[in-house]
């Protein structure tokens, strides 16, 4: 099998949308022999902030000696992405690899129902980490936690960075709802590292804690406020995200010993892109992009624009997708905005640009708006801008970040293989 074979055959898999529940993952990893049991995990979950924290644990640790596996998801640009060791994503070779390893397993499901495609890459995952011999694997949730096919792991700690409003379709109506999905990733007498503020289900994750007799670390703005080094990634979000991570590093140092050195070179040094990524062109024009999908990641970006770009009147180009509070990313974004751009994203879920129009020019009325067919229209039209914010959804940053060169551009497109909706490319 082929690399682009692999791939074609995740492509076929995603028809049958997502699962939630872990037997078919459990089914589906004891064939291939449990490799989860060869590996120590820290599993995160939450609202937002989950990748930046996994990318931040997989640096400290990497820079303590340990050879680290980092899962996450969904991918910017390349399949690959979701599987890295030591930050060196997952060779082609070894995709097509396990993807023909597994492929004659599961003609032991049935045949309307076999793995979905989360369920085949993850354990895809499991496997690859128990050959890498991993000493930890920073282990991110796709969808929730209770029922994600992540958690048929045992980790060393659970870390729920926050709980806010997303996915509510499968999560809950109430952020109490959300946060008993989060917290169901919590095992007994694991400690449990959070974020959570009261009365944004906080006092879900302390009781299923103390069902779970597993340790509780609370973390605040404060504990944020007394990081031991500067954070590379921007913003007041990130230095929280941070002192989760630190913490949870602290709870964990009876299993594996962290210099300071380490933890501070981890920090300063770590890269997630998309996350008030910054770009320079080669004209001298800036670009920032970030991710900010819900509005909770929009609260956090226009905090984190405004700080590192005080008084600065951005173009912004926005696309989002039809299932998001998309109407609460626009009031919180556009009125940072000096010209709006919308446009759509290269996702089956993506909403119309001309819908957007409408609350942009009734939230910012005196802002200049406009709508374009396509993510490279608005790019070209965007082009004589000085400073340019791309924002909304993380397809829309993939598409930009591949149409820029600002990430290796696999041969055939792979962001469509974040859809998980149930239909078929």
């Amino acid at each position: 099998m082929t690399y682009s074979e692999a791939i074609q055959f995740l492509y076929q898999l995603q028809m049958f949308g997502a699962r939630f529940g872990l037997e078919t993952t459990r089914r589906l990893a004891a064939l291939v022999g449990n490799p989860q049991e060869r590996l120590r995990f820290i599993h995160v979950a939450g609202t937002n902030g989950k990748g930046s924290t996994c990318a931040m644990l997989e640096s400290i640790y990497r820079h303590a000696g340990l050879r680290v596996g980092l899962f996450t998801s969904p991918h910017l640009v390349s399949f690959a992405e979701r599987m890295q060791v030591n930050r060196e994503m997952i060779p082609e070779a070894d995709v097509a690899r396990l993807v023909s390893e597994l492929q004659p397993l599961l003609e032991q499901f049935p045949a309307d129902a076999p793995p979905t495609m989360f369920e085949m890459v993850t354990v895809m995952a499991l496997r690859w980490f128990a050959e890498q011999r991993c000493d930890l694997v920073i282990w991110e949730t796709g969808l929730g936690g209770r029922l994600d096919s992540t958690n048929i792991v045992t980790p060393l700690a659970s870390v729920i960075t926050n709980i806010g409003w997303d996915h509510q379709q499968w999560l809950g109506d109430t952020l109490d709802k959300i946060a008993a999905e989060k917290a169901g990733i919590i095992k007994s007498a694991v400690p449990v590292i959070t974020a959570a503020q009261s009365g944004r289900g906080l006092e879900v994750i302390t009781a299923t804690a103390q069902q779970m007799n597993a340790a509780l670390t609370v973390v605040s703005s404060e504990d944020a406020s007394h990081l031991p080094s500067r954070v590379s990634l921007a913003g007041a979000h990130q230095r929280l995200n941070a002192a989760v991570a630190v913490a949870t590093v602290r709870a964990l140092a009876k299993h594996f010993t962290v210099e300071e050195h380490a933890l501070t070179r981890g920090l300063t040094t770590v890269h997630w892109p998309g996350r008030m990524q910054v770009v320079k062109t080669p004209d001298g024009h800036t670009l920032v992009l970030d991710g900010a999908h819900n509005p909770e990641g929009a609260v956090a970006l226009r905090a984190a624009f405004e700080e590192q770009f005080p008084g600065a009147r951005p173009a912004l180009l926005l696309g989002v997708l039809a299932d998001k509070d998309w109407r609460a990313i626009v009031r919180e974004l556009a009125p940072l905005a000096g010209r709006i751009v919308l446009a759509p994203v290269s996702s089956e879920r993506s909403l119309d640009p001309a819908v957007m129009l409408a609350a942009c020019a009734e939230i910012c009325p005196h802002t200049p708006a406009s709508v374009c067919a396509s993510v490279n229209e608005a790019l070209q039209l965007l082009r004589p801008e000085p400073l340019v914010l791309i924002a909304g959804s993380l397809y829309l940053l993939g598409e930009v970040m591949e149409r820029l060169g600002l990430s290796p551009a696999p041969t055939g497109d792979e962001r469509a293989l974040n859809e998980w909706t149930g239909r078929a490319k």
